[in-house]
């Protein structure tokens, strides 16, 4: 019987030599990949550094911010305040979200909307920054959550090489999306603070009133030092105790008390200037704000006040004042960060002028003090011109110009001209705002003006 070979032995010199020709073919094929992936990673970039050069980088007079000034991981800031999206399937979305919170939400902490229509919970934030490396990741944030509600993941950086470069904020987010705060909507969609007016014609007037306003002025975001400028707000369940007001200055265009806003509630500027203090109530979708408010034993002292029901667009009473000089609301006007961050302001921003003509136009119901027909009139809303170029900005401020194009932004109180305002929150990049300080009055249009009613 002949011995059945072994492995080795069948394995004959010349079968061994065209085995090593082989494995020698593959090993260079496999170098040759390699190459190519190389060459990909150069090509991404390279792509990276052609869209920095399409969208542009900062005007010369700021300094190019770092990756390292992303939004800290830390979760703080105002409460709940995310856009939420429409409810799909066409059906009519509702006026109030789920109340799932049974304490104040306190600015200082950040909590996704509740309810369906609500953000994605694990959506990335259209504000990250990529790059083949140093890319900011989502990372869930842990704090104590009232009443078990899911936090927005924040993101923390990661170190970045000396070429990363900005990622161009994305478009923003569709119309339809209802601005929502602490699970309630902020108004119904036909409401002037959420009117799209890219499209509305101009104001015969317009060039008078910037004129007034100061076409050679800038645009000044009024919020931002670490939180220490801007207005605060916090959110409370509507289980929180109400407690007296008593109106010391404009009781009789004042909505009475008692007001359930905790003692403990915090003051724009800790109380000094105009000390407004703002809270919103789940589930009654009912705003409560004051101007001038202090706490007292028990109670609070305020020069006025005012309850806006969000589910209404009901107005105050004709030349009535509120917590604002307008008579307006002043949350929804805010710029609020998580709204920035989600990449999109759906609605109008509040903002203050030098002079403001004794007149108004609806929404607001109040008057101003001068008799120069070519000061705007308390109400007006001014646009950024559709022509404007926005592409050398980037970040928070492009998406404050976006919104300036779309929603416009409302004179509703007097003060420095061109002062937009902003919920108080420490995460803003003050560097990345000082980019609004370039854009000129002259920049921005007055829309056509309904009917103007003088006092």
């Amino acid at each position: 019987m002949i011995e059945k070979p072994t492995r080795e032995h069948r394995r004959s010199p010349a079968r061994r030599l065209l085995f090593v020709l082989v494995w020698g073919a593959a090993v260079i094929a496999m170098a040759a990949c390699g190459a190519a992936s190389s060459g990909s990673a150069t090509a991404r970039r390279s792509a990276t550094q052609s869209a920095q050069a399409i969208y542009g980088e900062p005007p010369a007079s700021e300094s190019e911010a770092s990756v390292a000034d992303a939004p800290p991981s830390a979760p703080v800031g105002p409460a709940s305040d995310g856009d939420s999206s429409a409810p799909a399937g066409g059906r009519a979305a509702p006026s109030v979200l789920p109340d799932t919170t049974s304490e104040p939400v306190v600015q200082g902490e950040r909590l996704a909307d509740a309810g369906a229509g609500g953000p994605s919970e694990d959506a990335p934030s259209p504000l990250a920054r990529a790059g083949d490396a140093g890319a900011l990741t989502a990372v869930p944030g842990q704090v104590s959550i009232p009443g078990g509600e899911t936090l927005t993941p924040l993101y923390s950086a990661t170190p970045a090489p000396p070429t990363a470069t900005r990622t161009p904020t994305p478009t923003p987010l569709p119309a339809a999306n209802r601005p929502s705060i602490g699970g309630c909507y902020v108004f119904p969609t036909n409401n002037s603070w959420n009117q799209d007016i890219s499209n509305a014609p101009v104001d015969a007037n317009s060039a008078a009133y910037i004129t007034s306003i100061g076409a050679t002025g800038y645009l000044h975001a009024d919020f931002g030092g670490g939180g220490a400028y801007g207005i605060p707000y916090i959110v409370v369940p509507q289980t929180q105790p109400a407690v007296p007001v008593n109106f010391v200055d404009y009781g009789d265009e004042s909505d009475p008390g008692p007001y359930p806003i905790p003692l403990t509630a915090p003051i724009e500027g800790g109380g000094v200037g105009d000390a407004h203090v703002l809270a919103l109530q789940q589930g009654t979708c009912k705003l409560y704000e004051m101007f001038n408010a202090h706490p007292t034993a028990g109670a609070w002292n305020a020069s006025s006040g005012a309850i806006f029901d969000l589910n209404s667009n009901a107005l105050r009473p004709a030349s009535w004042t509120s917590a604002d000089a307008a008579g307006l609301p002043i949350l929804p006007g805010l710029v609020r960060y998580d709204e920035v961050q989600a990449g999109a302001i759906n609605h109008a921003v509040r903002f203050t002028v030098g002079k403001v003509q004794r007149a108004w136009v609806a929404p607001a119901t109040h008057y101003g003090t001068s008799t120069d027909p070519n000061a705007p009139p308390y109400g007006a809303k001014l646009r950024l011109r559709a022509t404007f170029d926005t592409s050398p900005y980037h970040g928070e401020a492009l998406v404050v110009l976006t919104a300036l194009k779309r929603y416009g932004m409302i004179v509703a109180d007097q003060g420095t001209s061109w002062f937009i305002t902003g919920a108080a929150d420490p995460r803003w990049d003050d560097e990345d705002l000082n980019q609004l300080k370039v854009i000129p009055g002259n920049a921005f249009d007055v829309v056509q003006l309904g009917p103007i009613t003088h006092y």
